[in-house]
């Protein structure tokens, strides 16, 4: 693990952006548990996660629609909380950076490191709104 005043500014990229850090395993299954859609955010250190995830994270929550609820965990930080998160991802490898979308404590999408490693920022901006378009708008009662 990294020392902590190392990953200070790469934690608060996200939490600047209203994304809630999910630091124990209680913190993510209360977030998750919760009715709606929540976008679970697996955070690292790597270069992908600096100069690709989070900033198209921070750019696709400009959209309008968007989920009900985001959490951020930290891959090699917060070894307990990532691994609760990276439960929810059923039959999915685990990837650091990984962007998921859970509706009703279900994974209903999930963007892994290959995809976050060959697109840029804006494209994984663009994908991200796309989904939460799909799957996060609010349909009337």
């Amino acid at each position: 693990m990294y020392p902590e005043i190392m990953v200070i500014p790469m934690r608060e990229e996200l939490t600047r952006a209203g994304i809630q850090e999910a630091r124990t395993t209680e913190e993510v299954d209360a977030a998750i548990s919760q009715p709606g859609t929540t976008m679970v955010v697996v955070n690292s250190i790597c270069g992908c996660a600096a100069g690709k995830m989070r900033p198209g994270v921070r750019l696709a929550l400009q959209n309008s629609v968007k989920p009900d609820r985001s959490i951020t965990v930290f891959a090699g930080q917060d070894r307990e909380a990532t691994e609760r998160a990276r439960s929810y991802f059923e039959g999915q490898p685990p990837t650091s950076p990984a962007i998921a979308i859970m509706r009703d404590g279900k994974l209903v999408y999930l963007m892994q490191r290959f995809v976050i490693e060959s697109n840029p920022a804006q494209a994984i901006a663009q994908e991200l709104a796309r989904a939460f378009n799909e799957l996060c708008a609010k349909t009337p009662a």
